[in-house]
């Protein structure tokens, strides 16, 4: 992730060196301002008189090249105007070699002071004049003047014309680094490459720390780490250079698995400050304590890369909000968390898994149910995936979405028969369908669990009643009846036993086992609750033609009698009926 960073910022970085280069030239220009404003105030009166006579033109010229060659150009330059003027037709046509040598110095000298009007003169003698180390030397001093010009291109053209047998050492290696530094400017770094780096190893030359920063960049990034470290090594000082290069000389350590430099590296020379990507520091050093899993010392400087970036990436927003997660800054791993969702990838899947968990931990269910549900969908972890789908189930069953429990439940169970939870989630489906009256498949499923844990056992009893309740409606008695007696042999009955008991009496009733029937309604009167059809009046009712069936009248008259009670006109059938069987019991009596 770092170096992907670096390699977006090195296509930009060629802004910021060459600003410096200007700078430096800037800087050596005004070294020279007290001579250039004698010179200038030398050249303006020698500009104000009318031209010279000169008596004797090789004196004149042989003083002009010793100002050329002490570099004095606004120095010779009027004597070189001055000795072309002079020169009569004659004298060209019968000195040519002077008169093309006087000419060649005034059109270098007015290139060298930057005068626009010498290119086109530089040109023509270039594409005329048929002396060949002249010709090629002028395209050195054209080359040059493109350069200072900044204007890439045409200094790169006129310097492929160059011979350097035709140069001095001094313009070689100004050759070599300039046409090296503008092969660099429009990413011709193959080019450039070989040209800087036979500057770099002169320590000597004044372009010697140039040449190993721009150096530095190329073999970077060709990923030759090692050169590229050795040569901003060389800059880590440079008082221009240095706010770039510690950066790159941090990143390239890291890179090269020397995590402990690197970032003890970055960490000093933040102290220093006056860092040119001072952010981007921050970043590496924050990312390279929470590759350590130091959370608490990656913090600060993700947090302030983070807030005082202008785009943040998802990955390095990420790395911030786990680190707050890992320190239980919870409220804050929140906030970040939220923000990485809405995408298909793994980083979004993950996030929304760690929010989930950072919800549940500050008691967030229903926000924490909606994270684990956008993790679920997300099949970039499946294991992520198994467990947010689980949790969703879990966490709708705890909220009371019964019938989105029971289908994603359902669900899980399908995708994640093996699945380690699928213990908790048969269980967790078992209190679901029992909550939803779907107790055959709750039987079913129950059932199907070897060991199930003391809170499902005590559910058994309830799904066995509420089967068979269920089996007692659609008329399958013995069926219905061997459920019950399980149920009442169950431990954990107690909120079903009377009704047990009641539905025991009323299946035996039916099926003509009056004995059994009586002995379980007098069981079932005992507890005196009531439920639905399972209630004391019914329960007396039928009593009464238990009883009335053994003709046991005397018996059959208290039931009937407790449940007729006293005549109304609008009393129930059953009411009725009661009042009629009392009175049939009299009868026999």
């Amino acid at each position: 992730m770092v170096e992907g960073k670096i390699i977006r910022i090195f296509t930009a970085f060629t802004r910021y060196p060459r600003v410096l280069t200007i700078k430096a030239q800037y800087y050596k220009q005004m070294k020279q301002a007290p001579v250039l404003f004698l010179l200038i105030v030398l050249f303006n009166f020698s500009s104000a008189q009318q031209t010279r006579y000169i008596s004797d033109p090789q004196e004149s010229f042989n003083q002009a090249k010793e100002f050329f060659q002490k570099g004095q150009y606004s120095l010779a330059y009027p004597i070189l105007k001055d000795l072309q003027l002079t020169l009569r037709s004659t004298d060209r046509s019968n000195d040519a070699l002077n008169y093309q040598e006087v000419r060649y110095y005034a059109i270098v000298c007015a290139l060298k002071q930057n005068e626009q009007s010498s290119v086109a003169l530089a040109q023509e003698f270039i594409d005329v004049e048929d002396n060949a180390p002249r010709v090629q030397m002028m395209s050195f001093h054209l080359a040059e003047y493109h350069y200072r010009k900044q204007d890439f291109i045409k200094a790169i053209h006129a310097y492929e014309n160059v011979n350097i047998e035709n140069l001095s050492n001094e313009e070689i290696a100004d050759l070599k680094f300039h046409l090296g530094y503008a092969y660099f400017t429009v990413q011709r770094f193959d080019q450039a490459k070989p040209l800087l780096d036979v500057i770099r190893q002169m320590p000597g030359d004044p372009n010697y720390q140039d040449a190993n920063y721009y150096y530095g960049f190329i073999a970077f990034y060709e990923k030759n780490y090692r050169d590229a470290l050795d040569a901003f090594m060389i800059v880590e000082d440079h008082p221009e250079y240095g706010k770039v290069a510690p950066y790159y000389i941090s990143t390239i350590r890291y890179t090269l698995k020397q995590e402990d430099q690197a970032l003890a590296y970055a960490e000093s020379r933040l102290k220093r400050g006056n860092q040119y990507y001072d952010l981007e520091m921050r970043q590496l050093i924050g990312h390279g304590y929470f590759q350590k899993k130091e959370y608490e010392k990656a913090i600060p400087y993700l947090e302030t890369y983070v807030n005082k970036s202008e785009r943040v990436s998802r990955p390095d927003l990420y790395e911030l909000s786990y680190a707050y997660f890992q320190t239980n800054k919870l409220d804050k791993a929140i906030e970040g968390f939220k923000q990485l969702g809405g995408k298909e990838d793994s980083l979004a899947q993950h996030s929304m898994y760690l929010l989930g968990d950072a919800y549940l931990k500050t008691n967030q269910k229903a926000n924490a149910r909606n994270a684990f549900l956008f993790c679920s969908v997300n099949s970039s972890n499946e294991k992520q995936r198994e467990i947010s789908m689980y949790n969703y189930a879990k966490l709708s069953y705890e909220l009371g979405y019964q019938d989105v429990a029971l289908s994603e439940l359902q669900k899980f169970m399908q995708i994640y028969p093996s699945s380690e939870y699928s213990g908790e989630a048969r269980e967790m489906l078992v209190n679901v369908l029992a909550n939803t009256n779907n107790y055959g498949d709750a039987l079913t499923l129950i059932e199907g669990i070897q060991n199930p844990t003391p809170a499902t056992r005590r559910l058994y009893a309830r799904i066995l009643y509420g089967r068979a309740s269920e089996l007692i409606n659609d008329g399958m008695l013995v069926t219905a009846n061997t459920l019950l007696t399980r149920a009442e042999q169950e431990r954990d009955n107690a909120s079903v036993l009377p009704f047990v008991r009641f539905w025991k009496g009323e299946i035996a009733y039916r099926l003509n086992n009056i004995d059994e029937a009586i002995r379980y309604y007098y069981e079932y009167l005992k507890s005196g609750v009531a439920s639905g059809e399972a209630n004391p009046v019914h329960a007396r009712y039928n009593l009464g033609y238990c009883y009335l069936k053994k003709e046991n009248y005397q018996q059959a008259l208290g039931f009937f009698e407790q449940v007729a009670g006293s005549p109304r006109i609008n009393a129930s059938p059953m009411h009725q009926d009661a009042y009629l069987r009392a009175a049939d019991c009299y009868y026999m009596n």
